[in-house]
């Protein structure tokens, strides 16, 4: 092998290596990111300091979404796993599928309680600004 050769392939197993390290980590949990972060700081503070950028530029540690979109892969993943009986299998699918759909409802039904109570909140101000601005004019027309 050629040095050429030696140096080209390198990269690619240094990223194969931080990408098993990134999924290791993603495996663990958000607590594992964080100790692996106040290691690098302990031992070495650039590699805590770049470990706290990457998890905020990757939305590690502050993303709902993520955290979101991760519970759902991870229990959805195991619950469409294939048990062999295939009724059992149209059963489950058919019962997520419900259950999504009604969860899913139940946070449209939600919001719509928000922004109900946003208009309540909203037209209260807007009816008690009327209100005082009426009481003034009258002091000023008497």
């Amino acid at each position: 092998m050629t040095p050429a050769a030696a140096y080209s392939s390198t990269p690619q197993a240094r990223m194969s290596w931080l990408s098993k390290s990134e999924a290791w980590l993603d495996s663990k949990g958000k607590g594992a990111w964080i100790a692996a972060m106040v290691l690098g700081f302990v031992f070495f503070w650039p590699v805590g300091l770049a470990l706290l950028f990457y998890m905020i530029w990757s939305k590690q540690m502050f993303g709902k979404n993520c955290r979101h979109r991760a519970h759902r892969t991870q229990h959805g993943f195991h619950a469409m796993k294939s048990s062999g009986n295939t009724a059992f299998d149209a059963y489950k699918t058919d019962t997520l599928r419900r259950l999504e759909h009604e969860q899913d409802d139940f946070e449209a039904f939600l919001q719509r309680l928000r922004d109900a109570k946003d208009k309540a909140e909203f037209d209260e101000f807007m009816d008690e600004r009327a209100k005082t601005a009426a009481e003034g004019r009258k002091e000023e027309d008497a």
